[in-house]
């Protein structure tokens, strides 16, 4: 392609996205949806000029967007806090796959062509829901570590590891395979093993090691590429071993999570992280043949439709079985209802051993690409079943107060602090207003007569549908770092001149926070360290007005005698 087509291409791309996107966010629908609108737009199966024929190669590239995604969730994700989620990953997860792959199987032995080893392996294909889709909406609204969010992503989790038996299956099915097969998959298994353990290697010596190294001599585009090194070592390592390369980033940024340098390198990766992502819906986008769907499309409204419903069942019902309110339920369920990425691959590697024909092969990548497609719709169905079924006593519900003429304080996350500050607010006669993001949490503290409303104030639109431009104070109280970091900039993007206090994790955090606009922010971390220093001495028989002091000289300044120490 020559310099003068390349910049048509792009052109044209930006302009089309633009478009897209814009009309999809004024609806209501999300960015997602305006993306792969566009890349159906600039396809190779739509008339007109098209961005390129090699979508597939295209969509390769961009999956890069999907690992840089799971390397950030990762940084988050303390191995502590996996552990905790091993029920919903391996309990939850698992049965989600064999019992939606079973009933989308059967389903598919009926309709098409196919022997029922074949259908079953197809139904635990479309079983696999898109980690790319669920965790960029789940970050977009702020919802990632709600109840149903972290469910959710145990589930998507489980399906990544899902990866490598399924495709081990393809050759067998295919009659390439040996009675000795047996042993080459325990080999593989062996080999995994190996790579896996040499991604947690790599991460918790030698990356941290270097970028030591690098920050002391303030290198930051080395800094920067080692960062690039780790993610894409891992994505690589997982890739070569058959499994996805989104699980070696995630487990690559787990390993990380514990450095003192993550919130620097979530910071170096996020730019990236955006661009690529917006890329690969495009790419999806533009893998949907239109000739197929209008060539058979009854047939194909009837496979989404089912595939979508059998799923939704399935997910419900175990979600309540795994100890979900009804409301967590219907969400987990139409979130994930969509079928996933993998797909794309595996379909391609049946196809390629004559496991299915091509017509089977266009049949299930339309299929794919539409309930992607469908995504934005299947989550506003399911928040409309969820405010249906609470009915005019909706706990969420009801008008907000007129923000603009609002005085009082705003609370940013009505959890553990915020509902302390609430409480002190309440107490002093002060006049408050919190948001959050976690619907459950909100019905609760509605019920208590709390005014507290639903929002997602990383939102930078929700900001500014609020209108905070008179209120005293807003104080963000959200425990994440960088969704505390989002909620910050975007009120002070908004509102330069409303004063904001932020709760920071540490005096890192608390650093982050300060140069995106906080007026203030407390290390939760330290004035814990000190309240314990304090006990401690009293117990030891100092003098009370000693420790006072002693606190007193530590704190002043915003606490620039400790500092150091927090390094």
């Amino acid at each position: 392609m020559g310099i003068e087509a390349l910049l048509f291409s792009t052109l044209f791309l930006l302009f089309i996205v633009s478009l897209t996107v814009g009309l999809s966010k004024k609806l209501g629908l999300g960015s997602i949806l305006g993306l792969l609108v566009a890349g159906v737009i600039v396809g190779p199966y739509t008339p007109g000029p098209y961005l390129t024929s090699e979508v597939g190669t295209l969509r390769h590239f961009a999956e890069i967007g999907v690992v840089l995604l799971l390397f950030l969730i990762g940084l988050e994700m303390k191995p502590s806090k996996l552990w905790t989620m091993r029920r919903d990953v391996f309990g939850f997860g698992s049965l989600q796959i064999l019992l939606s792959g079973a009933v989308i199987g059967v389903y598919l032995s009926f309709v098409m062509p196919l022997t029922p080893g074949v259908a079953f392996l197809i139904g635990l294909t479309l079983a696999l829901s898109s980690t790319a889709f669920v965790i960029q909406i789940l970050q977009e609204r702020g919802e990632i570590a709600s109840r149903y969010g972290s469910s959710a992503f145990a589930v998507l989790l489980m399906q990544d590891l899902a990866v490598v038996p399924l495709l081990a299956v393809v050759p067998l099915l295919s009659g390439s395979g040996t009675p000795l097969e047996s042993v080459s998959f325990w080999k593989q298994l062996l080999f995994v093993l190996g790579m896996i353990a040499s991604v947690f290697v790599i991460g918790k010596y030698f990356v941290p090691f270097l970028l030591e190294r690098f920050a002391k001599d303030h290198n930051k585009e080395a800094f920067v590429f080692t960062v690039m090194f780790s993610v894409v070592f891992a994505a690589w390592s997982m890739e070569y071993s058959g499994l996805s390369m989104a699980l070696g980033a995630f487990l690559m940024g787990m390993t990380l999570s514990d450095s003192k340098y993550s919130l620097q390198i979530a910071a170096h990766i996020e730019p990236y992280k955006g661009a690529l992502m917006s890329l690969f819906f495009v790419a999806v986008g533009m893998s949907l043949d239109l000739d197929i769907v209008l060539d058979h499309p009854a047939i194909i409204a009837q496979h989404v439709f089912l595939i979508m419903l059998f799923k939704i069942v399935v997910l419900f019902i175990l979600a309540l079985v795994f100890g979900h309110s009804r409301n967590n339920a219907v969400q987990i369920s139409f979130l994930l209802a969509q079928s996933g990425e993998f797909g794309f691959v595996l379909f391609s590697a049946a196809l390629a051993l004559g496991v299915i024909g091509a017509e089977v092969f266009a049949v299930g990548i339309a299929v794919i690409s539409i309930t992607m497609l469908l995504t934005p719709f299947s989550i506003k169905v399911g928040e409309l079943f969820v405010s249906s079924a609470q009915g005019v006593s909706d706990p969420i519900g009801g008008e907000l107060p007129e923000d603009e003429k609002f005085e009082g304080v705003v609370i940013a996350g009505y959890g553990r602090v915020g509902q302390m500050i609430g409480n002190i607010l309440e107490g002093s006669q002060i006049p408050y207003i919190a948001y959050d993001s976690d619907y459950e949490t909100v019905a609760a503290e509605r019920r208590k007569g709390k005014p507290v409303y639903y929002g997602d104030m990383s939102d930078a639109d929700f900001i500014g549908a609020i209108k905070l431009a008179k209120s005293k104070l807003v104080v963000v109280t959200v425990d994440t770092p960088l969704h505390a970091i989002r909620v910050v900039s975007h009120i002070k993007n908004t509102y330069p001149g409303v004063k904001v206090f932020a709760r920071a994790k540490d005096m890192k955090t608390k650093k982050l926070l300060i140069k995106n606009g906080a007026n203030w922010a407390m290390p939760e971390a330290m004035e814990g360290s000190l309240r314990m220093g304090a006990e401690t001495l009293m117990a030891m028989n100092v003098p009370e007005e000693k420790v006072t002091d002693l606190l007193a000289a530590l704190r002043k300044d915003d606490y620039s005698i400790l500092e150091s120490q927090d390094e």
